[in-house]
């Protein structure tokens, strides 16, 4: 009988070593990870990781914008961006959508169709923001349209009352998906009611 508790007593002590080695490294594994999550959110480290501002700013004229995505030179088109030069202070950067807007008008027989853009004088990331979100926005716009009255379209005063409706919309869906909107006005550029 004694030969036999020998090896099992060997047992207890390689599982039990086992367990400790195993729980050490759980441990070590699990500091390790916090330490690293800490360092990558910026709380420790000070200095290692700049965070991003999740707001963008207002870009002056001739300032660099560290997230402007290129504009094809001379290319103005669908999904294209573009920077003006206005009166204003700041850079204005342009975003034209894609498709054109198609859609029947509140209580009528009528139809809108349409081709937008949207302007911003904030950092490229509300123009990439506008790319990447364009089929919720989409959407959204197409719901509004639809919810337009058809004598209300036809007057300058209800057409800026509808950019406005718009320019509302797109930041709506700007801050429920990337927390800020960022988008100064919707440009008509073209618009038919039939």
């Amino acid at each position: 009988m004694s030969d036999k508790a020998k090896p099992e007593e060997g047992k207890k002590k390689k599982g039990g070593m086992m367990k400790i080695l195993l729980l050490g490294v759980l441990i070590l594994g699990g500091a390790g990870g916090g330490a690293y999550g800490l360092a990558a959110s910026g709380i420790v480290g000070g200095g290692h990781s700049e965070k991003e501002d999740p707001e963008p700013k207002l870009i002056l004229k001739g300032e660099e914008d560290p997230y402007a995505p290129k504009a094809a030179e001379g290319e103005e088109g669908a999904g294209s961006f573009v920077y003006g030069e206005g009166g204003d202070k700041y850079r204005v950067a342009y975003y034209t959508f894609e498709d054109e807007f198609t859609s029947n008008l509140r209580d009528s027989d009528g139809l809108v169709q349409m081709t937008l853009a949207a302007s911003t004088r904030r950092d490229g990331r509300v123009l990439m923001w506008l790319k990447e979100h364009e089929l919720a926005i989409r959407s959204q716009l197409l719901v509004d349209l639809a919810d337009t009255d058809e004598l209300e379209i036809q007057t300058p005063d209800g057409k800026a009352k509808l950019q406005r409706r718009l320019t509302k919309s797109i930041n709506d869906v700007l801050e429920e998906a990337e927390g800020f909107g960022g988008v100064d006005q919707v440009y008509f550029r073209t618009l038919i009611v039939q």
